[in-house]
């Protein structure tokens, strides 16, 4: 894997305690976390990671892969002094998290996977590379109904943090947003996922169009060991449109491994 050099990510750490490492869905940043990382740090040091291409970590390179950004929070969580933490991922930080698990496995203690799969099927890697070059071709404006339709349930659409997630979306560079989709097209770790032997927890929202319970129940089935949590009423974003039985969820799993 080429190295591609002079990447560090722009992270926030809080709180003390065991290490936990958040990553955060592709379009958005570390701040579309902010109420898990609130609740865990009261009792955990977190460590909310800016991915590679959003917020205010460097723009990604166009042959930026999931290894690459699984190499570069290893990176930054060496830099803040963990050498082990449990790792929660969401979309595709939940992808970014099984990468770093396989890639570094000394690393990660625990593994939480939230509304993301093991891999896509080589005929979806049109589908996802299309919703980059949509954006290429016709700008951020171009992806965003879609994509909200499927973050979100239809009654939470009219939401302030909606708004937030619409205008964030809005201020990604279209080569990002194509370079992260990019990346995503081509991930595919289900051959691997019986090397991870840490405990995992699967998240899944009962109404998220994005990542579908069969593809969550496959990701479980393929990891050792690996429990899911199907959380009722909860869309792909259910960090924000569910938080509280989403934090309930994450913390109570996360207790149970102190």
């Amino acid at each position: 894997m080429k190295q591609l050099a002079g990447i560090t990510l722009y992270c926030e750490l809080q709180g003390a305690g065991p290490n936990l490492v958040v990553l955060h869905p592709a379009g958005l940043h570390q701040g579309f976390m902010k109420s898990l990382v609130h609740a865990a740090a009261a009792s955990y040091r977190v460590l909310a990671v800016d991915l590679c291409g959003h917020g205010r970590s460097p723009d990604a390179p166009g042959d930026m892969t999931l290894a690459h950004q699984a190499l570069w929070v290893s990176e930054a969580m060496k830099r803040h002094g963990m050498e082990e933490a449990t790792v929660l991922g969401l979309s595709l930080g939940g992808m970014v998290a099984q990468t770093l698990a396989l890639d570094f496995p000394k690393m990660v203690k625990n593994l939480i996977l939230c509304g993301c799969t093991g891999g896509f099927d080589s005929a979806l890697q049109p589908i996802l590379l299309e919703r980059g070059l949509t954006a290429q071709r016709g700008g951020m404006q171009a992806i965003v109904a879609p994509t909200l339709q499927r973050w979100f349930t239809p009654a939470f659409m009219p939401h302030a943090e909606v708004l937030a997630v619409e205008q964030c979306l809005l201020k990604n560079h279209p080569l990002n947003w194509l370079a992260t989709w990019r990346a995503i097209s081509n991930f595919n770790a289900l051959s691997r996922l019986n090397e991870i032997k840490v405990p995992t927890l699967v998240v899944a929202g009962d109404q998220d169009t994005a990542t579908p319970l069969a593809a969550t129940e496959t990701l479980t089935r393929s990891i050792s060991g690996a429990k899911r949590a199907v959380l009722a009423g909860a869309p792909h974003m259910m960090q924000i449109e569910s938080h509280a039985l989403f934090n309930q969820t994450v913390l109570s799993f996360l207790n149970e491994k102190k």
